[in-house]
């Protein structure tokens, strides 16, 4: 389980690096070296309908898959940039944003760390999920690249 000192870190490097995450409460919230949990309130994110808005939840889900990847990578200098995303949208929230970022199998981690020390770029596939209550109400798929 990551401490307390490297999520607090991490979300200020969010805010440092992505104004907006400040704006929405953005927390990364844990990391148990597999898994990264990024949290944000309804109260800044919500639409006309008082659920969350659907551009919110699309950031949230980017995000947890920049969070896992400057927490994987250890490397501040790293540039981490989308290249691909996909969302699928099932259910409305209507409370806290929690976006779960995991690790692809260890074979695909290894290659990803593997070509960023050699070549200083490399590209991963990561999946995210928003869920509420026990229930998947966003899926993100996003194709990743890290360049030093």
């Amino acid at each position: 389980m990551a401490d307390d000192d490297l999520l607090r870190a991490t979300t200020e490097y969010l805010h440092e690096q992505i104004p907006l995450t400040r704006a929405m409460g953005v927390q990364v919230a844990s990391y148990d070296g597999r898994e990264v949990v990024v949290t944000a309130p309804l109260a800044p994110n919500h639409n006309h309908l008082g659920t969350a808005f659907g551009g919110s939840l699309s950031v949230m889900a980017t995000l947890a898959g920049y969070a896992l990847l400057w927490l994987e990578l250890r490397d501040r200098t790293a540039h981490v940039v989308i290249r691909r995303s996909s969302l699928q949208f099932h259910r409305p929230i209507r409370g806290e944003l929690r976006a779960h970022g995991r690790a692809p199998d260890a074979t695909a981690l290894a290659e990803f760390r593997e070509d960023f020390a050699r070549k200083a770029k490399a590209r991963l596939e990561l999946r995210v999920e928003i869920i509420e209550d026990g229930h998947v109400a966003v899926e993100f798929t996003g194709t990743f690249v890290a360049v030093r």
